[in-house]
């Protein structure tokens, strides 16, 4: 069974993050070892929480698992609490990394245009250099944009799908030069000619190609979508899919679970009903 390290935080509520990961790529028949980067009491969009900060823990899992000689066929990396876990994860990397490994980096700094509140400038800078040791980054369009120095705002300027696209095109064709990773952008919201409807996107880019697909939305964001999305990727992946494929599976899975949410009105900041539909990653 294929082993993949997640590095991301737990938290108990708003299926999110190692939460997500685990069942999906678990359903996915992959093993997932968690590296927790913090343990919360609720994900940061819950108008109170506990956060327990696990930045001088992780280089203990690093210690320990080298001392067991074990190796990852996959790596992933997600929300971090600042600059000194970006450090203690390019230690990890410096112990685990290897060419048979492969590394996906959800670069986790901020969404709709804004950042969130662990942002910092030097946390960018690290982003920076993570990215850049990345085999799959999964940036959404704002953490694109930050990556790549584009305009959020001129982007959503455009009044039509294809000028909003091409812009982003753009943006992801600059990250993925300056990287030379598979490069993902999630959470898409181009403009729609009929304003009452919404679509949501994700494009694909590998310096050769560009791969589109976009579906109908509900127009909510909902805790953990990312989340799930990039650990699908991960999944099939590491199943020997490629990216393509791995896409419609992801985008096809969110689909069902959001729909499911949407009917049963669950809050956005819960997450979506993703359990009963893991059936379809089998």
């Amino acid at each position: 069974m294929k082993k993949v390290a997640v590095i991301q935080d737990l938290s108990s509520f708003g299926k999110c993050s190692l939460t997500a990961a685990i069942p999906v790529l678990s359903v996915m028949g992959v093993q997932a070892c968690p590296l927790p980067t913090a343990i919360l009491t609720a994900q940061t969009g819950y108008p109170s929480f506990y956060c327990e900060d696990f930045t001088s823990k992780m280089n203990y899992f690093t210690e320990e698992w080298s001392k067991l000689h074990v190796t990852f066929d996959g790596i992933t990396t997600g929300f971090v609490t600042g600059e000194v876990q970006i450090h203690n994860i390019f230690q990890f990397l410096g112990k685990f990394y290897t060419k048979e490994t492969l590394l996906l980096v959800d670069p986790v700094m901020g969404d709709i245009g804004e950042v969130y509140k662990l942002f910092t400038d030097e946390l960018l800078v690290l982003m920076k250099e993570l990215v850049k040791r990345a085999d799959v980054i999964t940036p959404n369009v704002t953490e694109c944009c930050l990556l790549t120095g584009s305009s959020y705002e001129k982007i959503h300027s455009y009044s039509n799908e294809k000028d909003y696209t091409k812009a982003i095109e753009e943006a992801g064709n600059m990250l993925q030069q300056e990287t030379g990773a598979q490069v993902i952008i999630t959470g898409m919201n181009p403009p729609s000619v009929d304003g009452d409807k919404h679509i949501i996107g994700n494009m694909y880019l590998d310096g050769s190609k560009t791969f589109y697909r976009s579906i109908p939305s509900n127009g909510k964001s909902y805790s953990g979508t990312g989340d799930l999305f990039a650990a699908i990727i991960m999944g099939s992946l590491m199943r020997g899919e490629d990216l393509e494929k791995s896409i419609q599976l992801a985008m096809s899975f969110l689909k069902e679970a959001i729909n499911d949410s949407s009917l049963k009105q669950i809050p956005e900041i819960e997450g979506v009903n993703f359990e009963k539909h893991l059936r379809m990653l089998l």
